[in-house]
């Protein structure tokens, strides 16, 4: 498997709201799924299991058995991953074009 695979396969996962939704309710601390589903109740367990299995599948969580309970942990390595490849240096590139934009409209 190639890193581009684990790349599309996360992409894939932020693409729908519910999963970016339940990894910002992860951000400040692992929930169980019962707790997540609680935060969804337009959608029924099964359903928020199987995003859970899609952000798990993509590295994105990772789940913990405790007991009877399931706690899911974000794991944002692989979103760093991104930004460092993608957000960032085009953040720079854009920035620095705006920059010489700037400097060649003040020149005028």
């Amino acid at each position: 498997m190639s890193i581009h695979d684990d790349y599309d396969r996360i992409f894939k996962a932020l693409a729908h709201a519910v999963r970016r939704q339940i990894l910002d309710d992860l951000k400040d601390q692992p929930l169980t799924t019962g707790t997540l589903c609680e935060h969804f109740p337009e959608l029924d367990r099964c359903t928020v299991m199987q995003h859970l299995k899609v952000l798990e599948d993509a590295g994105l969580i990772i789940a913990e058995r405790r007991g009877r309970e399931r706690w899911n942990h974000l794991n944002a390595m692989p979103i760093h991953d991104i930004h460092d490849r993608w957000i960032g240096p085009h953040a720079a590139a854009a920035t620095a074009r705006l920059a010489r934009f700037k400097q060649a409209v003040e020149a005028d």
